[in-house]
């Protein structure tokens, strides 16, 4: 049987974003934290927020427990602003403050340039964690648009970067 061979067009879509998203548990309670967040996704995502042009979801290994999603966005600016707003920015909030025996990972690529990631609480290297030197995400590495620039990556959006979910400087005073 011939196999059907097909491509996309992404003319239209010069400044695609693709981001992959991963929870991974770390410990018994993770598994809370990992169904508790699904019902969240699918309603957030489901709500089609500007710029969403399509949600997955994975599952990345059973053992230990690494469930994820894939989606495209327009561009960087929509993802960017929804990232600062309800409900991610409060979802982020909790999380940095406490994983829930959880690690969190996300990985971003533009077609328009730049690639940049962030692990956190990843305990077993995924990834691009897995070859490239790993980096503490501090300073001019804290945000997805800060690291973009650092990779080389023309500025993402116009304008000035939108504030922090949660300010670095109280990650300091946030028990790790």
């Amino acid at each position: 049987m011939a196999v059907t061979r097909r491509t996309v067009d992404l003319s239209a879509y010069p400044d695609l974003v693709v981001v992959y998203l991963g929870m991974r548990v770390n410990t018994f309670i993770g598994l809370k934290t990992l169904f508790g967040f699904g019902p969240k996704i699918e309603r957030a995502h489901k709500a089609m927020p500007d710029g969403l042009l399509l949600h997955e979801n994975y599952l990345f290994s059973l053992i230990p427990p690494h469930a994820g999603m894939r989606q495209y966005w327009r561009d960087f600016a929509p993802l960017e602003a929804w990232t600062r707003s309800e409900p991610h920015r409060e979802w982020w909030k909790q999380f940095l403050r406490d994983s829930g025996g959880t690690g969190f990972w996300h990985e971003t690529y533009r077609a328009a340039g730049g690639i940049e990631a962030i692990y956190d609480d990843v305990r077993a290297p995924i990834g691009m964690l897995k070859f490239a030197p790993a980096l503490d995400a501090r300073g001019g590495m804290f945000s997805a648009r800060r690291r973009l620039l650092a990779a080389g990556a023309r500025e993402p959006a116009a304008g000035n970067e939108p504030t922090a979910v949660i300010p670095e400087a109280d990650l300091a005073e946030t028990p790790r």
